[in-house]
């Protein structure tokens, strides 16, 4: 096995996605070019790092970045997660398609931690810590006041959010 590295051009204010892709499928997405992070990823994972082509994941988010594919079906490796995270990732995947948008606590609820504020809180630092963004769609889980952080930042988070129809695009999408 081999854990294969790529970066994938992507619309502003994405600019680049950091994939790495391993034989049981996509395992981490990473806004910006961060050969590093998939360094880390390969060698958590015990698997030799090769540069390459990101094959049918690559192909997948350039089509949803596109706004021409709505779901994923490309395989996942869920192997940089565990317990909680994993639970709760699994929950968002399976329950919050193209869109929809979720709360933390109701995310926190699906997954079966609960509606306590702690329970959203931690559903929060899950979705900070996700390796799989985009395609397990953090950018769908909202604060019960407003939209929430986001690892790629406010604006992909916005971005994404309109491409999917949830949010009207801000005017200034891809000047400056």
């Amino acid at each position: 096995m081999s854990f294969v590295r790529c970066a994938l051009p992507a619309p502003a204010p994405i600019g680049v996605l950091t994939l790495g892709v391993t034989d049981a499928g996509l395992a981490l997405v990473g806004f910006g070019h961060h050969p590093e992070a998939a360094e880390r990823a390969a060698a958590r994972l015990g698997e030799p790092l090769v540069d390459g082509y990101g094959g049918a994941a690559a192909v997948q988010l350039a089509e949803y970045l596109a706004g021409e594919r709505r779901a994923f079906d490309v395989p996942l490796d869920w192997r940089l997660t565990a317990g909680s995270q994993r639970k709760v990732l699994q929950a968002l995947y399976d329950t919050v398609p193209f869109g929809t948008t979720v709360t933390y606590g109701e995310l926190a609820a699906r997954s079966g931690l609960g509606r306590a504020h702690t329970a959203a809180r931690g559903v929060g630092s899950i979705m900070g810590s996700n390796p799989l963004p985009v395609v397990v769609p953090c950018h769908r889980v909202l604060g019960s006041d407003g939209l929430g952080g986001f690892g790629g930042g406010r604006a992909t988070k916005e971005w994404l959010l309109a491409l999917e129809g949830v949010l009207t695009p801000a005017l200034d999408f891809g000047s400056g």
